[in-house]
């Protein structure tokens, strides 16, 4: 079975990036891989140190990651990049966790600019070798997108909103069906070479 894990790069109660995610992991679970989401602001996650092999929940994390065939990405935009809770996961991350892994890209503004976060997320994923899928989404003025509804407390934050504006929601569930589709099909190629040897 495929399995597709999001990532969460925002720590908001709240967090637009956090509602986005949870419609691209339910379309790529709808498109039948089993889903994980992984919520760094609910991690034990110490800043990074290259001469400390593990620290707080970075191994649970990283099996996780290195278990999935696919990943959709999310993250804030900060300062024309992506957020610092991303850069700390992904430092703890390298070809181990994605070598031979689909991933997918969101990026979420409070204002109108995502290009350049968008841009960051791809070289730096493409660094470690993970195999980004053309369609990416970027969401600008976040809060014109979402309202908030009553809440399941499903983000365990007490907060829960959905999708004002269609298109932009189905092309994020369209997202989450592409890690999937991709994720698949590269892990049903790899069975096919396993085989062959």
């Amino acid at each position: 079975m495929t399995t597709v894990v999001a990532v969460c790069g925002s720590r908001r109660d709240g967090s637009y990036t956090r509602a986005a995610l949870r419609y691209a992991l339910d379309a790529a679970a709808e498109a039948g891989a089993d889903t994980d989401f992984i919520d760094l602001g609910a991690v034990d996650l110490p800043l990074y140190h290259p001469d400390i092999d593990e620290q707080g929940d970075s191994p649970e994390l990283m099996r996780r990651m290195r278990e999935a065939d696919g990943v959709v990405v999310g993250s804030p935009v900060y300062h024309g990049s992506y957020s610092s809770t991303f850069k700390n996961f992904h430092d703890y991350c390298s070809f181990d966790e994605y070598e031979n892994t689909v991933a997918g890209l969101l990026a979420v503004a409070g204002g109108g600019s995502y290009g350049s976060t968008l841009d960051h997320m791809r070289i730096t994923i493409r660094g470690v070798h993970g195999l980004v899928v053309p369609h990416q989404v970027g969401i600008r003025s976040a809060y014109e997108k979402f309202e908030e509804i009553p809440s399941t407390d499903r983000n365990g934050d007490g907060v829960e909103y959905e999708f004002v504006d269609e298109p932009l929601r189905e092309r994020t569930e369209k997202l989450g069906r592409k890690v999937a589709e991709h994720a698949a099909l590269l892990r049903g190629k790899e069975a096919a070479v396993e085989a062959d040897d």
